[in-house]
């Protein structure tokens, strides 16, 4: 697949330049006016990160210029180019939707969490003197925590945010077979999702805080609002592990006899 614009890889998170976003998009405002007006549904730190003085221009007598960018997500950046409605817009949207399916390829989950096992290795091959002083305790809950990392890294599709059916789809893949809408009932059982009426299926107040979910508010396309959950990759974390290590059991049978999915 051609390269129609950079796609950068922090904290093996896919993220793109606001810059050069407004760049691919040929946007005919000012990249000031640009970014505040396109980010600002958005919310900081979570769908897109202020990078000071990171991008740089090279002039023609060969200084170098820093300016101020914003990085989006690539689920950012796809809503920016959806609400820019143009041709180049929807051209550039299609590109984001493509590499997403390449970073989610299975082969490409696998390569990264060995090589996130490989960076976990090395890095306690040269902390080996250090831990010769701790104790035998501390050594197993070191180990514990570095499986912990390695475990949930393999079995997630990507860090990015994903959809409660898309949760569902690799819970099932690994062992907890369940779906969408029994998924959607277990986690308001648990006191994750609202089950109040005005606020149904929304996620509970303290499990947004801590980081588990965010909600994304959007319009149809006849300008009705309306409402969408996405789990964070820390939510895929925790939801993951507490449901391959059994915490869910109870609730689980009781889901599966009352509830099945269309």
């Amino acid at each position: 697949m051609n390269e129609l614009i950079n796609i950068k890889v922090q904290n093996d998170q896919q993220l793109v330049s606001a810059r050069d976003l407004h760049k691919t998009l040929g946007a005919k405002k000012k990249y000031s006016e640009w970014i505040s007006q396109n980010v600002a549904g958005f919310i900081a730190g979570i769908d897109f990160t202020r990078s000071p003085e990171s991008y740089l221009v090279k002039s023609g007598n060969g200084t170098v210029r820093k300016y101020d960018d914003v990085l989006l997500t690539i689920e950012t950046a796809k809503q920016i180019c959806m609400m820019s409605k143009t041709s180049r817009g929807k051209e550039v949207r299609k590109y984001f939707i493509q590499v997403e399916k390449n970073w989610n390829n299975p082969d490409m989950i696998m390569q990264r969490a060995l090589n996130i096992a490989s960076s976990r290795v090395k890095l306690l091959e040269n902390k080996n003197k250090e831990l010769e002083d701790v104790n035998a305790k501390q050594a197993e809950k070191i180990a514990k925590d570095a499986d912990d990392v390695v475990f949930a890294k393999a079995i997630r599709y990507s860090h990015h945010a994903i959809t409660i059916a898309e949760l569902a789809d690799i819970l099932t893949q690994n062992g907890f077979v369940i779906g969408r809408n029994q998924l959607f009932q277990l986690l308001r059982h648990a006191k994750y999702l609202s089950h109040q009426r005005s606020t149904w299926n929304l996620p509970m107040t303290d499990k947004v805080k801590r980081g588990y979910f965010r909600i994304t508010h959007r319009l149809t396309r006849d300008d009705r609002p309306y409402s969408q959950v996405f789990v964070t990759p820390k939510g895929q974390k925790h939801i993951i592990n507490k449901a391959l290590r059994g915490k869910f059991d109870d609730i689980y049978q009781e889901v599966m006899v009352t509830t099945f999915d269309v």
